[in-house]
């Protein structure tokens, strides 16, 4: 009986992943339909993973731990992890998603902004702006109060209280 345990729980513990966490670091690869456009990934077996068509658009060419999609349902850029849980939004810039500026990019919880890391997708600076730049020789201009106003077909923000932060987040006067 003693043994019958133990080989119990072995087989158990081998055939049950303790998390729910995907460990295949395995890189999944984008492939687009070539009748309809739509993207999606497939594994180094090429098999299937992610179905073209399931996002309105797949933008990470080598899908690791991390890729930014757009979502059929609300056009927001997001980016997912391996189950495709939505971690955060990207922030929006020029009809796509924000473009990394040295080596990090912008992102939105709660219309607020903060910045993650470019290669990890780690969150970096949690979103807690209600307006915030690019970083540009490690600083970016942040603001916590600020309004979008309308100039033609683009906006601008305006801020009377507009401050700098740097990369481990600490902020200075502007």
């Amino acid at each position: 009986m003693k043994y019958f345990l133990l080989l119990a729980l072995a087989f158990t513990a081998c055939t049950h992943p303790t998390s729910t966490e995907h460990t295949d670091t395995n890189p999944w690869l984008l492939v687009e339909d070539p009748d309809t456009g739509q993207t999606g990934y497939r594994d180094d077996n090429g098999e299937t993973v992610i179905p073209t068509g399931k996002y309105a658009m797949c933008l990470t060419d080598t899908f690791r731990t991390h890729a930014v999609v757009l979502l059929h349902n609300d056009g927001k850029w997001v980016v997912i992890d391996r189950q495709e849980n939505v971690l955060y939004e990207v922030f929006p810039y020029d009809n796509g998603p924000d473009y990394p500026s040295e080596g990090l990019f912008r992102i939105v919880q709660n219309g607020k902004i903060g910045y993650a890391d470019a290669d990890t997708y780690a969150v970096v600076i949690e979103p807690q702006f209600d307006c915030a730049y690019p970083f540009e020789n490690g600083k970016a201009k942040v603001s916590q109060q600020c309004q979008t106003i309308k100039d033609g077909e683009h906006s601008v923000w305006e801020s009377d209280t507009w401050q700098y932060i740097d990369k481990e987040g600490k902020i200075s006067a502007y």
